[in-house]
């Protein structure tokens, strides 16, 4: 697989349009377009190989599907590895001859997608950093009274910051970066310890987002039923992901029920002091 320039840089523009608030707010950019699994859908459409793509991209998001940003605080920039990790995945899969399902294809893109995303927390802070200049100039044109320049700072300067740390970076390392990824092909073999070290390394990545999320959401011991009844579902009856997430809807609908009858407040039943009691 080899990227032109021309897919490089649709690569490129969709990674300014994944961190970009002004192209649709965080809720469309980098929290949906920014994503790995939607980033797959968009790689495999411009590189031409769809499903490889959203298997990568599949891959990728399992390790950061807790991934949060408290203050601007960032481990990883999933708009590289959306749009720069998941093509550089696709041509190293390519170049190895693996089938797009198999695990150490899913290996192999989890290890590529986390040396980018390390570093794409640079680009996210040169980005960050930029801006701050542009919001100076911002208060500076309030201060004046020149409130038509904010839609400068807004709507125009931004673009700047995301062509010079999300467009170029994503151009160059995708167009170059996928050479230097077909070169690994003869340099590192497929039976070489270094990449059997990549594959053991990208398999055991997924753990790690699993375990970041159950850390976040598990609160007492029977919170881990409902992902112990998941992976029976899945073991036993061979169901994918999807299927067991239908299945568990059911079980949503009936805690919910429960506590809508928990938190319902009890009929108070009036009695009239008139009347009087049976005798028994």
């Amino acid at each position: 697989m080899v990227i032109s320039w021309l897919q490089a840089a649709l690569l490129g523009l969709f990674a300014c349009l994944a961190s970009m608030p002004g192209m649709g707010g965080t809720s469309f950019g980098n929290y949906t377009l920014g994503r790995p699994l939607v980033g797959g859908l968009v790689c495999g459409l411009i590189l031409g190989d769809l499903k490889l793509g959203i298997l990568c991209g599949v891959a990728m998001q399992v390790v950061y599907i807790a991934l949060v940003t408290p203050g601007g605080t960032v481990s990883a920039d999933v708009r590289a590895i959306s749009y720069i990790g998941i093509p550089l995945a696709m041509v190293a899969v390519k170049s190895q001859g693996l089938a797009a399902s198999s695990p150490a294809a899913a290996g192999l893109a989890t290890s590529m997608g986390t040396l980018v995303g390390t570093v794409g927390t640079v680009l996210f802070y040169g980005t960050a950093t930029l801006n701050l200049a542009w919001q100076s100039y911002g208060w500076k044109a309030v201060e004046k009274g020149d409130f038509h320049k904010l839609y400068l700072v807004d709507w125009v300067l931004p673009w700047v910051s995301h062509i010079l740390f999300s467009f170029i970076p994503t151009l160059i390392m995708c167009k170059l970066g996928a050479t230097a990824v077909t070169a690994m092909k003869d340099a590192l073999p497929m039976d070489g310890l270094a990449m059997k070290t990549l594959f053991t390394v990208g398999a055991l990545l997924p753990c790690v987002g699993i375990a970041i999320l159950v850390k976040q959401i598990v609160e007492k011991a029977t919170d881990f039923i409902p992902f112990f009844v998941g992976f029976t579902l899945a073991a036993s009856l061979g169901l994918n992901l999807v299927s067991a997430a239908v299945v568990s809807l059911i079980f949503a609908v009936i805690t919910y029920e429960l506590q809508i009858i928990k938190t319902r407040p009890v009929a108070q039943v009036a009695i009239d002091d008139d009347e009087e009691e049976e005798d028994i």
